[in-house]
C-alpha cells in the first residue's frame, strides 16, 4: 500500500528558497567579505564630474572645440563659393564664346620713317620715328577701347631707340584702323661695333628694326565692358634707309594677349 507523503516533508525544488515564509523571515544578501567597501556613486555624477586634475583640461578643450567648429564651417562656406564662382564663370565664358565667336585683332606696319641717326659721328643719336600701325578688328558684335598707359618702343638689336605711346580710341566691330604715331629717343650713344654694323646693313638697304606695341584694351560685349586685358604686339620691319621718307622692304608682325 502506498505511503502519503505531507507537503511540508517534500523536499525543496529547483528554483524554491528552503527558508521559512511563514515566520515572515526573507532571506538576506550575502554580507561583503572583511576590509571590503562599497560606494555607491550617482550616475550623474560620474559621467559629468571629472577629476580634480583634469577638471581645468576640460574647460580648455570645451573652450576649443566651438572655435574649431565655427572656423571649419566658415573654411567650408569659402571653399564652396569660390567652387561656385569658378563653375558660374567658366560657363558665362563658353556662353560669351559661342555667342560672339571672339578673335584677336590683327596688326601690321603700314608706314615706317626714320630720321635723326648719323653713322659718321661717334656723337650720341636722337632718332626720330613716325610708325602708322595697321589695326583689323574682325569681330562682328564686339568693339575694342584701346586704353591710357600704352607703350611702343623700337629696338635696333637689343639698343633701345626711342619711345611713346599709342593714341587713345575706340575701334568698333568690322574695322579697320590705321594709328599713327611719333617716336622720339633722346642722346643714344651707339658703340663702335653698332655703328660699323648698321653702316653695312645700310649699304645693302635692309636696316632692320624691332618695334614693340603693348596696349591695354577693353572689349565692349553689347553695352558691357570687361576688365582691362594688355595686347602685346611684335614685329620685325626692315627699311631701305635711314632717311624721310623711307622705304619698308619686310615686315612681320606675332601678337599675344594676356588675359589678366
Amino acid at each position: 500500500m502506498a505511503e502519503r507523503v505531507h507537503p511540508a516533508d517534500s523536499p525543496p525544488q529547483s528554483g524554491q528558497f528552503s527558508g521559512n515564509f511563514s515566520s515572515g523571515e526573507f532571506p538576506r544578501k550575502p554580507a561583503p567579505p572583511p576590509a571590503t567597501y562599497v560606494i555607491q556613486v550617482p550616475k550623474d555624477q560620474i559621467y559629468r564630474v571629472p577629476p580634480p586634475e583634469n577638471a581645468h583640461r576640460l574647460q580648455l578643450l570645451s573652450r576649443k572645440k566651438p572655435n574649431r567648429s565655427r572656423c571649419r564651417c566658415c573654411f567650408c562656406y569659402f571653399l564652396a563659393a569660390i567652387v561656385i564662382l569658378v563653375v558660374l564663370a567658366g560657363i558665362s565664358f563658353a556662353v560669351l564664346y559661342v555667342v560672339f565667336r571672339p578673335e584677336a585683332p590683327k596688326y601690321s606696319v603700314e608706314g615706317f620713317s626714320v630720321s635723326g641717326i648719323n653713322l659718321t659721328s661717334p656723337s650720341p643719336i636722337s632718332p626720330r620715328f613716325n610708325v602708322t600701325v595697321r589695326s583689323r578688328n574682325g569681330n562682328g558684335k564686339l568693339g575694342i577701347y584701346y586704353e591710357k598707359g600704352s607703350s611702343v618702343d623700337v629696338f635696333y638689336g637689343d639698343v633701345a631707340l626711342c619711345n611713346g605711346a599709342l593714341p587713345v580710341f575706340y575701334q568698333p566691330a568690322n574695322n579697320v584702323t590705321l594709328v599713327k604715331t611719333a617716336l622720339t629717343g633722346s642722346r643714344i650713344q651707339l658703340t663702335s661695333g653698332a655703328r660699323k654694323e648698321m653702316r653695312n646693313e645700310l649699304s645693302k638697304k635692309t636696316m632692320p628694326f624691332k618695334l614693340k606695341i603693348k596696349a591695354p584694351v577693353k572689349i565692349k560685349v553689347g553695352s558691357v565692358k570687361t576688365w582691362t586685358i594688355t595686347v602685346k604686339v611684335n614685329c620685325d620691319v626692315t627699311v631701305d634707309k635711314l632717311t624721310a621718307p623711307s622705304r619698308i622692304v619686310s615686315r612681320k608682325c606675332s601678337h599675344d594677349v594676356d588675359l589678366w
